[in-house]
């Protein structure tokens, strides 16, 4: 930050801190999904209930990142950080609380998301702007692992320890996990105003690029959760799986989904265009396989592997061009593109159960992998009419 740039070990030290934070959050939001019905039935109210817990979390985020990013802009990212993890680690402990009720843990899930929407929109651009301007796709694709192993890891490590001591006790675990990273952003990150980082700036402004770049988020989130809302009532109608077996295929889904950020992340500087282009184009073909081929066990897997390997490096890859070719300030373009993510995952879900009666399970898989074709469509109709060197390195 600045012209002087932090020791070696201290800049390893926030970007491990940082992806602690990301898997801690990703794992909060997350984690009322596997103990739904021990939730439901200490708290006294409806497995809907505890729905509610993940789909109003995820509005909240796509409503309140961008007036986040606009309000915080001037904030010094050391102090912003530091009060988002604290924000972080209090909910956690009010939602591990004996006394909780339904309503208070309502109230801390919503501040829980108030913090991780303000969090993702300042974390790339605080990561990156430690290191060279041309690492800057090698960090976003670190930062990405840690969001990720909270699928692989996280939830399904929580949903141990909830069965095994109770629902509260892994919020107690992630509460202190974000004191674990406050402390390590708040001793080691340098204190400096935001837009002295060349991170806080665009590498290649590009307004209309930025629009195609956004446009595909959304088109392709949408269609990913049109139809894997659904993913476990697929894998029993359609390919005939036991309630037993589904989850270890949404395991293998989500370890697919680490592996494909690992291998994307380092390529991202070198080919900013293919690492979004070839995930959109295998997502469209898992989706559009498994409408096909779904009812085979086989095809089934390795098609829903293909799947979580192509939607983590989606949104890793659009982060990373969000980031290049922001047209003002990165805060605010990263939160226009984690908008349409989540926005993105209302609207297919809503989409998806809307359909549901008339088209059966199958069939929102081939929605899902219609919406997928029209973002490829608009991510490469308009290559030809932007300038190389904004495109390309």
């Amino acid at each position: 930050m600045g012209s002087v740039r932090p020791a070696a070990w201290r800049r390893g030290a926030v970007v491990a801190a940082l992806m602690l934070a990301a898997f801690t959050f990703n794992t909060a939001e997350n984690l009322p999904v596997g103990l739904l019905s021990l939730m439901a039935a200490d708290l006294g109210v409806s497995l809907g209930a505890v729905g509610i817990l993940v789909t109003g979390y995820g509005l909240t985020v796509a409503v309140v990142s961008l007036p986040f990013a606009r309000v915080t802009r001037s904030v010094p990212r050391r102090y912003l950080l530091a009060g988002l993890l604290g924000l972080l680690a209090v909910a956690s402990w009010v939602s591990a609380a004996h006394a909780v009720s339904y309503g208070l843990l309502m109230a801390a899930r919503v501040v829980t998301a108030l913090a991780q929407a303000a969090f993702w929109v300042v974390m790339g651009p605080v990561a990156v702007g430690l290191f060279p301007p041309e690492r800057r796709g090698r960090v976003m694709g670190l930062l990405s692992i840690g969001g990720s192993l909270a699928t692989v890891l996280g939830v399904p490590a929580g949903t141990w320890l909830g069965g095994h001591s109770g629902w509260r006790a892994p919020f107690a675990v992630l509460g202190a996990l974000a004191l674990v990273c406050l402390l390590v952003v708040g001793a080691l990150l340098p204190t400096s105003r935001p837009q002295e980082s060349h991170a806080a700036y665009g590498a290649a402004p590009d307004r209309r690029r930025f629009l195609v770049v956004v446009s595909t988020t959304a088109l392709s989130v949408t269609g990913v959760f049109a139809a894997f809302t659904y993913v476990a009532a697929f894998l029993d109608e359609v390919g005939g799986f036991g309630e037993d077996a589904v989850s270890g295929v949404l395991f293998a889904f989500g370890a697919a989904a680490l592996a494909g950020v690992t291998l994307a992340g380092p390529l991202l500087d070198r080919f900013p265009r293919g690492t979004l282009t070839v995930p959109v184009v295998t997502q469209a073909v898992a989706l559009l396989g498994l409408y096909a081929g779904g009812g085979s066990q086989v095809a089934a897997v390795a098609l829903l592997m293909l799947l979580g390997a192509s939607v983590a490096p989606v949104f890793m890859a659009t982060q990373s061009q969000v980031l290049r070719v922001a047209p003002g300030r990165t805060e605010t373009a990263l939160a226009a593109n984690s908008m349409a993510f989540n926005a993105g995952v209302a609207a297919g879900a809503l989409l998806g159960g809307g359909l549901l009666p008339l088209v059966g399970v199958r069939g929102t898989f081939l929605v899902g992998g219609l919406l997928t074709v029209g973002a490829l469509a608009v991510l490469t109709w308009p290559e030809s009419r932007v300038p190389a060197a904004v495109t390309e390195r």
